[in-house]
């Protein structure tokens, strides 16, 4: 088969949806070598390198007003690009896809990850509203397949949408195969350098946004200023939140608790926008803590399972069906139960290796081959 995919934010986004794209390019080629797989893209950068895979494309804007707006091109140029290039399927991995494609007779399939916008309508504005319900209805409505990449979000299409349940498969994603990877002592000691990582500490991945509740780690960190001083890693970036985080901690005295990566020289690294120095900071973490409010996944937490990685996670949406019993769970403003499992991992050795052993388990429900066949399971059902 010919395979085209909606690469933009391949190309463009260094977190969340870029590394579901180029992590999907990394696993399909792998487990399915022998079918030809297009990213469609109105630009390159260096945050992925087709180059590194015998069967994966590239096709951008080649007309000076494609290259010159981009946004048009991918509303209207990448549609001529992918009738001529021809797909057998055409797969949009970001909950879209583009307009008039049902006119090229190329089957499609959409992946949805959430309609967060609907459940906390709230963090966003209206605009941005209107435009993610319709491009999300559209690109259910025109697509031959549906895949939703939970529970929780297959449950949402039906609900919210009135999505038939017959066309929507579930896939639940894995993780790039970096983080299935043992880091050596030598390559961790590199990267706590370059980052200045301190010898102990918690870690937090995720954009610093209101739903993603870095604010409730930060008052757990409070309510333990005199039980411990094992500081919070943060990767991730943020504007308005992360100034309020990093008031919060300064106004408390704990800001010397607080590391940022992002704010650090190295963050400006290859190695740090395509992820690659990540398994060393996951595996030299005493825990990953994800908060967060609601998720249709959440990647993070099975990126920590494959790294050998304790959790303490949020009980809502999805993350109870990726983290199973290998997690320590809490309500998302339960401080004071986050603060309890943070000191009982940084104290008990015995539950952090429990929790390390039940990961591992746990992350073989989301090996690469399970999750490849789970995409391909889909390809051949619109065939």
């Amino acid at each position: 088969m010919k395979i085209g995919y909606d690469g933009k934010r391949a190309f463009q986004n260094k977190t969340g949806l870029g590394n579901y794209i180029r992590s999907l390019m990394a696993i399909l080629t792998e487990q399915y070598p022998q079918h030809r797989y297009t990213l469609f893209a109105p630009k390159q950068t260096d945050l992925f390198n087709v180059h590194t895979f015998k069967n994966v494309d590239a096709v951008f804007p080649e007309t000076f007003i494609g290259k010159t707006f981009p946004g048009w091109w991918r509303r209207n140029g990448m549609i001529k690009s992918i009738a001529k290039s021809g797909l057998d399927i055409y797969h949009g991995v970001s909950n879209e896809l583009p307009l008039h494609i049902e006119r090229t007779g190329v089957k499609t399939v959409v992946t949805v990850h959430d309609i967060i916008f609907e459940r906390f309508p709230e963090t966003y504005n209206f605009d941005e509203r209107y435009v993610h319900r319709w491009k999300i209805k559209q690109a259910c409505k025109v697509a031959d397949a549906v895949i939703a990449i939970s529970k929780q979000t297959k449950n949402d299409l039906i609900n919210f949408y009135h999505v038939p349940e017959n066309k929507i498969f579930i896939s639940y994603q894995s993780c790039n195969p970096i983080f299935q990877q043992t880091i050596s002592n030598e390559e961790k000691a590199i990267v706590k350098k370059r980052y200045q990582l301190p010898d102990t500490y918690f870690l937090f991945v995720s954009s610093i946004a209101p739903r993603k509740n870095l604010i409730a780690v930060c008052k757990a960190l409070l309510l333990l200023k005199e039980k411990t001083s094992i500081p919070l890693v943060v990767i991730g970036n943020g504007k308005k939140e992360k100034e309020e985080v990093k008031q919060f901690m300064q106004a408390n005295n704990i800001s010397d608790r607080l590391v940022l990566l992002n704010e650090l020289p190295a963050s400006k690294e290859i190695s740090f926008t395509t992820a690659a120095d990540f398994p060393a900071i996951y595996q030299q973490a005493l825990a990953l803590i994800y908060p967060s409010i609601f998720e249709g996944f959440g990647a993070p937490l099975l990126e920590a399972l494959w790294s050998g990685l304790p959790v303490i996670s949020s009980n809502t949406s999805s993350l109870p069906e990726v983290g199973g019993d290998a997690a320590l769970y809490f309500a998302p403003t339960d401080y004071e139960l986050l603060a309890q499992h943070m000191l009982s991992i940084a104290v008990n050795k015995q539950l952090a290796t429990d929790l390390r052993n039940k990961g591992f388990e746990q992350a073989q429900l989301f090996t690469i081959k399970k999750y490849a066949d789970s995409i391909m399971n889909v390809y051949h059902q619109i065939i």
